[in-house]
């Protein structure tokens, strides 16, 4: 399962999204304003597969340093593939 989360970690939103996706064991996708949450010790022990819409992370000013290194950067077309090959797709918060 993946869940797509695009709102910012200080949001009611984007913390809703990141608990789905903890309870379900799920994976997630950030995009927009959600990259923020890939910013190290946001996502606070998350276990599963953690993407980021890498263009929307250098939209907004952040730099690879930034990030939590083991958050895979994808483009546009790796999301579609993404939503492609799950079973399930939730989003987005």
């Amino acid at each position: 399962m993946l869940v797509i989360i695009k709102t910012a970690p200080d949001t009611t939103e984007g913390k809703r999204g990141i608990k789905i996706a903890r309870d379900m064991a799920a994976d997630i996708c950030l995009i927009q304003n959600a990259v923020y949450f890939a910013v190290k010790d946001r996502l606070e022990g998350f276990c599963g597969t953690v993407y980021l819409l890498d263009e929307d992370r250098r939209l907004r000013g952040l730099g690879e340093g930034d990030i939590e290194k083991d958050i895979k950067k994808i483009d546009y077309d790796m999301l579609v593939d993404l939503m492609i090959k799950e079973d399930n797709v939730i989003g987005a918060f």
